[in-house]
């Protein structure tokens, strides 16, 4: 007898003794835990939110719980966070971090300077903007183009986060 047959005959004699197990959907939790931290201050702290939405390095990100875990650079951006459905987000800007996906419903963000959006004025974005232009276009030393580079880089994803607040 060919092992196919046999295998088969076996099958249809102890259906028990063969397990064949389906893919589902996943359950989704309604909540993920986020931790929004400074050097110097918590912003969130174990806070249960519904999404929470990420500049990051790769492009922007949605999380929700039961996110897949990974570990995320973040680029000069908006923080959204929504904590209920249907509630406003609550959006801060961050110069730039790192973000990490825990397997068991926990959000880690890590960042150096963050501050709420609404904190900012478009006047004096626009001010420091262009001294950062001028001091990168000039001939300043390499260090300070360098520096140049990294604010002007932080004031336009800042410019553009402001005016589509």
């Amino acid at each position: 007898m060919s092992a196919l047959r046999f295998l088969s005959s076996a099958a249809r004699r102890a259906p028990s003794a063969i397990s064949i197990s389906r893919r589902g959907y996943a359950v989704a939790a309604d909540k993920i835990k986020l931790s929004l931290v400074l050097p110097h201050q918590a912003i969130f702290t174990s806070t249960e939110v519904v999404q929470v939405n990420i500049p990051a390095a790769t492009g922007d990100m949605g999380i929700l719980a039961d996110h897949v875990p990974s570990i995320e650079p973040l680029r000069p951006g908006v923080v959204e966070v929504i904590e209920a459905t249907g509630e406003t987000p609550k959006k801060w800007f961050a110069s730039g971090g790192f973000t990490t996906v825990h397997p068991d419903n926990k959000l880690t963000i890590n960042v150096v300077e963050a501050a709420p959006l609404t904190d900012f004025s478009p006047e004096a974005i626009r001010a420091n903007l262009a001294e950062a232009e001028k001091v990168l276009a000039g001939n300043g030393s390499e260090e300070d183009k360098m520096e140049a580079e990294i604010e002007v880089e932080v004031y336009q994803a800042l410019q553009h986060a402001v005016a589509n607040k």
